[in-house]
């Protein structure tokens, strides 16, 4: 699934696919905007780890999950 990060001071925003699941990563979003966690730390589907300080979060979108296409299809 997609999610982009805004940042606070910073003119673009971060995107990254994502193979954790939508509710995952509402609840590190809420663990770090609640001051649980420094840092939001995201996971993207080859494995970098995503880290933003949580005091520079602007905002989160999530994404819906994105379904892979496979095969020729006319349009």
């Amino acid at each position: 699934m997609e999610v982009k990060i805004g940042v606070q001071h910073a003119p673009r925003e971060i995107v990254l696919e994502s193979g954790q699941s939508a509710e995952e990563v509402e609840r590190a979003v809420a663990d770090a905007l609640a001051g649980k966690a420094q840092l939001l730390s995201l996971t993207d589907e080859h494995g970098r780890k995503v880290l933003v300080p949580s005091d520079r979060l602007a905002y989160v979108e999530i994404g819906q999950p994105a379904t892979r296409r496979v095969g020729f299809t006319t349009i």
